[in-house]
């Protein structure tokens, strides 16, 4: 079960590029954090989820909170999968599973995949608790975005 509201959150560092470490901690204090684990770059419900923030930035991009997303895809991927797409926030990657393991968000097996991110959302406050937690243990249900920008909405 993914880690609840209240909670808090458990620091990471990964990386967004092979240049360019991303760690949760330098947030707090400063930025609400938006994490949006999906299991694959390119796969057609993933492809549709992350265009769908980037087709709805310009209310995203406004709201107070950084967003990244996050999966088990390596940093060379996740360029990739960015470009194509042109996703306006960075990607993450877990590529070695511990991240969306220690957020309780990992599939056991997911067809012929091991330790595959479930699809989930966690909104982290300033304070680095999670306000805000949605997971998924079917791969194809996606979020719903009004509910998730109206939660980032309400904090300050």
């Amino acid at each position: 079960m993914a880690l609840a509201k209240g909670a808090a959150a458990p620091d990471f560092t990964l990386k967004g590029t092979p240049e360019q470490p991303v760690t949760l901690s330098t947030h707090r204090g400063k930025d609400n954090v938006v994490l949006l684990f999906y299991p694959f770059d390119f796969s057609p419900v993933c492809t549709e989820e992350m265009c769908g923030i980037r087709d709805q930035w310009a209310e995203f991009g406004k709201l107070p909170a950084k967003v990244y997303g996050i999966s088990v895809d390596s940093v060379w991927s996740h360029k990739a999968f960015k470009a194509t797409n042109n996703i306006p926030f960075d990607l993450l990657a877990d590529f070695n599973k511990q991240v969306s393991k220690a957020w309780d968000v990992q599939h056991e097996k997911l067809g012929d995949w091991i330790g595959v991110a479930k699809r989930s959302v966690f909104v982290v406050g300033k304070d680095g608790k999670i306000v805000f937690s949605w997971s998924s243990d079917d791969p194809k249900q996606k979020p719903d975005l009004e509910t998730l920008k109206n939660v980032i909405r309400e904090l300050k």
